[in-house]
């Protein structure tokens, strides 16, 4: 047997025992994960069940001490007399441990003194299948044949060299590890791997059991952390879909209130482009109306430059032109007497005379056209809102 290695703390030991697979996506994977859990508090991963520890069952000469293993270190929790004296260990154990205690993984631990401990060097690459490695060194490495001990190995860190591994394996004849489990008896059949401890009474956390006899231990809240995880999961996509539903909702009101406001909005416009159009309009017609003469002041000027030979039949002033029919013997002449006013311009003689035999005088048709003063366009009123 050789000289074990320096003890170093338990947490030390925990980390270097899940140290990354250098160079494996799988093992970097872990390594994250569990980098990210540490950053829980501890009350929340033991809820959820990352941080519930390990029973150990430890032979001595008075029975059987259970111990327990966790974040804290390593605590006596209860003793087992000489198991031959009890009718069933398991059921004794039951009765001696909390309900959460025992559904904690079992394992059994060895005294230091029956391990043989070998440090060695291996590539990087060796880490992704550490064990299966090893088991080609136990020849060459211990005076055993690998089929004749329990073994594991366990990372202690990177090598002195690049891309190289520093490792410990770890050996135990399997006459010692028989030996161990028949002293256990039936708590035997539930066990989850089979430790060492080191010279200071800690276990190295390595499993000497072989893979197909290791008993996962379910764990009881397992169950309930997938349908709390599931509710979870529903309430999110709930709480998404409500928020997302919400903001459909408030963008179709604020649509129909935008709508609504732009409809008042363009018909106030309208109201008020009819309320300019008519006040423009109306100024025109008044500016229009100021520019043109008078009826009156038409008829004033014509009864002076009319001669009294004519008769009026008819005076109509429309739309800016004056028609006057009648008779007169200087029917030819009244084109002359009219011009010059500053009521009208261009008078003339609309068609031929005729002569009108029972009175001797011709009948004529004469128009002109309404003189309109220049007006000043209409000012046009700014919207302020424009």
């Amino acid at each position: 047997m050789t000289a074990p290695a320096a003890p170093r703390p338990l947490r030390e030991r925990l980390r270097a025992a899940r140290l990354p697979a250098f160079g494996g996506l799988r093992g970097f994977w872990s390594w994250w994960g569990q980098s990210l859990l540490a950053w829980l508090p501890r009350s929340w991963r033991r809820v959820l069940g990352l941080d519930r520890g390990r029973l150990l069952l430890q032979l001595d000469v008075q029975g059987v001490q259970l111990r327990v293993q966790d974040e804290d270190g390593v605590r006596d929790v209860a003793r087992l007399p000489a198991l031959d004296t009890l009718p069933s260990a398991d059921v004794a154990m039951s009765g001696l441990l909390a309900r959460s205690l025992q559904d904690l993984p079992r394992w059994l631990v060895l005294p230091a003194s029956v391990a043989l401990r070998r440090r060695m060097t291996l590539p990087a690459a060796a880490a992704e299948r550490l064990r299966d490695v090893i088991g080609f060194e136990i020849d060459r490495q211990t005076p055993f044949a690998a089929d004749a001990v329990a073994y594991d190995a366990r990372l202690l860190g990177p090598g002195a060299g690049d891309a190289q591994l520093d490792v410990e394996l770890i050996a135990v004849p399997h006459e010692a590890t028989r030996l161990a489990e028949a002293a256990l008896g039936d708590l035997s059949e539930h066990l989850a791997g089979i430790d060492v401890l080191d010279m200071d009474g800690v276990p190295l956390a390595v499993n000497l059991l072989p893979p197909e006899r290791r008993r996962v231990q379910a764990d009881p809240m397992r169950n309930w952390n997938l349908v709390l995880a599931t509710l979870a999961l529903l309430a999110g996509a709930a709480m998404l879909w409500q928020i997302l539903d919400n903001r459909r909702t408030a963008a179709d009101a604020f649509e129909q209130i935008a709508n609504q406001r732009a409809r008042a909005a363009r018909g106030v416009a309208a109201q008020r482009q009819e309320l300019v159009d008519s006040v423009q309009g109306q100024v025109f017609l008044d500016q229009a109306r100021a520019g043109r003469p008078t009826a009156v002041e038409v008829l004033e000027d014509l009864s002076r430059r009319i001669p009294d030979d004519t008769h009026l039949e008819k005076l109509a002033i429309e739309g800016g032109r004056i028609t006057l029919i009648g008779r007169s013997s200087e029917a030819s002449a009244l084109p002359a007497r009219l011009e010059g006013s500053r009521l009208w311009r261009a008078p003339a003689l609309a068609g031929a005379l005729q002569s009108d035999p029972r009175s001797g005088r011709d009948i004529f048709t004469l128009t002109a056209e309404l003189a309109t003063a220049p007006t000043k366009p209409a000012e046009q009123r700014r919207d302020p809102n424009r």
